[in-house]
């Protein structure tokens, strides 16, 4: 008679702690007088490197010796347990998943790969099909969030999935025997069993998880009643009487946004901008009121100085690991501004006088185009950060500031030419804002194809089709990294300037 066997298959990322949940199985299996071996095969750098363990299990056997399997094989695995959804979608396409054998045991949170995280636009997989394809393909299948659990009760995944694994009863061991394995280790048992139980009562609850939500889906938050401070409160009356009642909402987000990222006078600058279009309909005030606050809190090293010296950010550091962890490892920046950055935070006047001095320019480069590394945990390192962030307050004066604004007063004179004739398509040309992100490199592509972009509107305007023609070139726009897609389908589409406004970087007198 063979002896009772149970094949166990583990995907975790670096740093999951999966080593650690192998390492607990095998303890369980060996101290119930069980047989139990471990391999693992680690994979290249991904997402912080993915790792396959396998685990075999073999009840007692006297007298003999089991022989015993290095790896996984498909359609011979009957637990799998992956520490992030997407590698449990990776274990199905393996074969390692079968609906007559496999109980899966996975977390829902994401990791996102390199291949999703440069695609310009929302590159995500789909979470939803993923999850559909390993529910159809598993026998048993618990899931739930477990990374988020297991951080409620101050621990780590390991201790979740381990949880999970006890409340599935996919194993023949009792739940205090799961419990003992992790007093033994002596490290963080108190809250590892914490996790432990919240995640046996998640494995044995009868209705499933709520599906989450797309991470890129947003919604604004209703209008507040009343504005955080006295000095607010008249932008927020303002949104109420002269713009309708479907775009408060944007108008408020856009709002918080531009006056987060300067001052009350910059928000009063921003309703200026979205009123010309309140009247155009609700679906392009609401475009504008979205599109136009990103266009305002553009990206650039002020911006970026001052979130990384925010107290809430430091606060968030501590939590996620730990306050005396944070004291002993501390935090460091990584800058890579180029010149053109660091002049453009110079008055318009000073930057010119920049660009005749071509010698002092090249003495310059070398200096100030090198990436920098920056302890924030240290007096200096924030100091320095918090000097650049100080720069808000000239920020209105300097070169960047002048190109962005005149940039966009084009883009919006574009979208005012276009409105007269197709508000679908103007709404359109107002949602191509999305490709501009960033700074830098990404935002010198990104604002590439914006441009692009509207010029493709406008010499699509009068056609019956323009609005649906436009979107399907932001959709392949926001394809991949390399702008092949839109190349291919703007081929048909002849080359024109945008009328009525200067190229990009070529400012007015009064710029």
């Amino acid at each position: 008679m063979n002896p009772q066997t149970f094949h166990i298959a583990v995907m975790a990322l670096g740093g999951q702690g999966g080593g650690v949940l192998v390492d607990w199985i095998v303890d369980l299996a060996e101290h119930a007088g069980w047989t139990a071996q471990a391999t693992s095969v680690a994979g290249v750098a991904q997402r912080t490197g993915a790792t396959i363990y396998y685990i075999e299990l073999v009840a007692p056997t006297p007298g003999r010796e089991p022989v015993l399997a290095l790896m996984a094989v498909p359609g011979d695995v009957d637990v799998l347990i992956a520490a992030e959804l997407m590698e449990a979608g990776r274990a199905v396409d393996r074969g390692l998943v079968t609906p007559d054998r496999t109980t899966v045991i996975a977390s829902q949170h994401r990791t996102y790969a390199i291949q999703e995280k440069t695609v310009p636009g929302n590159g995500l997989a789909d979470s939803a099909a993923v999850l559909a394809i390993v529910r159809a393909q598993a026998k048993q299948l618990v899931i739930d969030d477990m990374q988020a659990l297991a951080q409620a009760h101050g621990s780590v995944i390991s201790a979740s999935l381990f949880g999970a694994l006890a409340g599935s009863g996919a194993l023949p061991f009792l739940q205090a025997d799961f419990e003992a394995v992790v007093e033994r280790s002596g490290v963080g048992v108190k809250a590892s069993l914490a996790a432990l139980r919240a995640a046996v009562a998640v494995a044995q609850r009868a209705a499933p998880p709520a599906p989450q939500a797309d991470p890129m889906l947003t919604a604004p938050r209703p209008l507040p009643q009343r504005a955080a401070s006295p000095a607010l409160q008249p932008l927020l009356d303002r949104v109420r009487q002269q713009f309708p009642p479907n775009a408060w909402d944007w108008l408020g987000e856009g709002l918080a946004r531009v006056v987060d990222w300067q001052d009350a006078a910059y928000g009063s600058e921003y309703l200026d901008r979205v009123a010309p279009f309140s009247r155009a309909g609700d679906t392009v005030c609401m475009e504008a009121a979205r599109w136009i606050a990103v266009a305002m809190a553009y990206d650039d090293v002020i911006r970026v100085a001052d979130l990384k010296t925010r107290a809430e950010r430091s606060a968030r550091l501590r939590q996620e690991i730990g306050a005396d962890a944070l004291a002993v490892v501390g935090s460091e920046e990584y800058f890579h501004p180029r010149l053109d950055e660091a002049i453009g935070l110079l008055p318009q006047r000073w930057a010119n006088w920049l660009d005749q001095a071509p010698r002092l320019r090249a003495w310059l480069a070398p200096r100030l185009d090198r990436g920098r590394r920056l302890q924030v945990h240290t007096l200096r390192g924030h100091l320095q950060l918090r000097a650049a962030a100080g720069l808000r307050r000239w920020r209105r004066g300097n070169r960047r500031h002048a190109e962005e604004m005149a940039h966009l007063q084009t883009w919006l004179d574009a979208v005012a030419h276009v409105l007269a004739t197709d508000a679908a398509l103007a709404a359109e040309m107002l949602h191509c804002r999305r490709l501009v992100k960033g700074y830098s490199d990404t935002h010198a592509r990104g604002s590439s194809r914006f441009d692009r972009l509207i010029a493709a509107g406008l010499r699509l305007c009068g056609r019956p089709d323009a609005a649906a023609t436009l979107a399907g070139l932001r959709t392949a726009a926001l394809q991949d990294a390399d702008g092949a897609a839109l190349d291919r389908q703007l081929a048909t589409l002849g080359s024109a300037p945008m009328p009525g406004s200067a190229a990009r970087g070529t400012l007015h007198a009064q710029t």
